[in-house]
């Protein structure tokens, strides 16, 4: 009997084609989109300023200067009609200690602004250092020597290390395992649809009649939602390797061991699928499940870093996107695509959502039999 009502629900799910194309489509296209529209704010190096020099002082001091500002990958060099940023080198600038005349053409953020301030700061404090090396060599070459092994190149001045738990991830990165997460997430809507219109034709009341147990009646509408969401998991992954790479974005990688990938995509649709039974049971009509899973959904995937990564939040935020489902599925897909994490490595995040979605169930099977017992439909 049990594989008879699981056979039903898998013919339920493969007749609502629109159902499915949104559950592959919509976090496919996400995918695509946000990972090559973040592709440039995950890189520090992408931030790139047009500049027109003009060099009045023609020193060997302020050329090599020239040349390190046209080495820098985010400066473009180009004429000055098509500058964002006119700068000019004063003659005898070397000798006079003059400024450099800077005039920003295009409005420019302001952090866009302390980013070039910072990049062209560096050039001129190497280009002072040359001029005060010259001129102590005419008095001192053990002062001159002193000054020119002095470096503002960050590798000389300071070892930087990074932590695992802290390591910022691509677009891809983010973007794959976010939209994993709330596409399964997003199957509350298929779910609740169904399970509301056989309350509604009193399928539940035959089942009940013929002493199926709740417990078989809710695991048998569950088990096809979590075998679609292993697919689905594995086409976003798919797009992430191969279809994000032809626009020229970063693909996929999966660091980890593929059974930590798959024991946590298990754990999700278990969490997922057990919030989608949960609303189903509790609303009184298909319109209304879709209405409070939708914003549930959205809520969820908002709080728990879906929709803006968790790492550019605030602190404060960081703290209360923990209580999301859909943060503890993102963290555990970070650790496995970032950092090479295994089973044991996401362990934590994937028993959280399995309770979550264990005690959403059990809630939804007592809701359903209580329903039942007073003739609720």
């Amino acid at each position: 009997m049990f594989s008879a009502m699981v056979k039903k629900e898998f013919l339920l799910v493969l007749r609502d084609k629109k159902a499915l194309v949104v559950l592959f489509l919509m976090p496919a296209v996400f995918i695509l989109i946000i990972s090559v529209a973040m592709r440039d704010v995950f890189t520090q190096n992408s931030v790139s300023f047009d500049v027109a020099i003009t060099n009045l002082d023609q020193s060997k001091i302020t050329q090599k200067l020239v040349k390190d500002i046209v080495k820098d990958q985010n400066f473009n060099i180009t004429k000055a009609k098509n500058a964002q940023i006119l700068i000019t080198i004063p003659k005898e600038y070397t000798k006079k200690n003059k400024k450099l005349s800077i005039e920003i053409k295009e409005s420019l953020k302001s952090d866009e602004i302390e980013l070039f301030k910072a990049k062209i700061l560096k050039e001129v404090v190497n280009l002072k250092l040359k001029i005060i090396e010259n001129r102590l060599r005419e008095f001192s070459d053990e002062a001159a020597n002193a000054i020119k092994s002095v470096s503002l190149d960050s590798k000389n001045l300071f070892e930087l290390k990074y932590n695992k738990s802290d390591k910022i991830p691509n677009s891809t990165q983010q973007s794959v395992p976010s939209w994993i997460v709330f596409g399964m997430f997003f199957m509350i809507t298929p779910i609740s649809t169904i399970f509301i219109n056989e309350r509604k034709q009193n399928t539940l009341a035959r089942l009940s009649s013929m002493n199926i147990s709740m417990f078989s009646f809710v695991i048998s509408k569950i088990v096809p939602y979590i075998f679609i969401a292993q697919i689905q998991a594995w086409v976003m992954v798919g797009v992430g390797m191969f279809i994000v790479p032809l626009f020229d974005t970063p693909a996929l990688a999966i660091n980890g061991t593929v059974s930590a990938f798959m024991f946590l995509s298990f754990a999700v649709s278990i969490s997922a699928v057990g919030l989608a039974s949960l609303i189903a049971v509790v609303a009184s009509s298909a319109e209304q499940a879709s209405t409070i899973g939708g914003i549930s959904s959205i809520l969820l995937g908002a709080i728990g870093g879906v929709m803006v990564p968790k790492f550019i939040m605030p602190q404060t935020m960081q703290t209360i996107a923990n209580i999301s489902p859909m943060s503890w599925g993102l963290d555990g897909f970070l650790d496995i695509f970032l950092k090479g994490g295994d089973v044991f490595m996401v362990l934590n995040e994937a028993v959280l959502l399995l309770v979550f979605g264990a005690v959403a169930l059990g809630v939804s099977m007592i809701i359903l039999h209580a329903r039942m017992e007073s003739g609720i439909d």
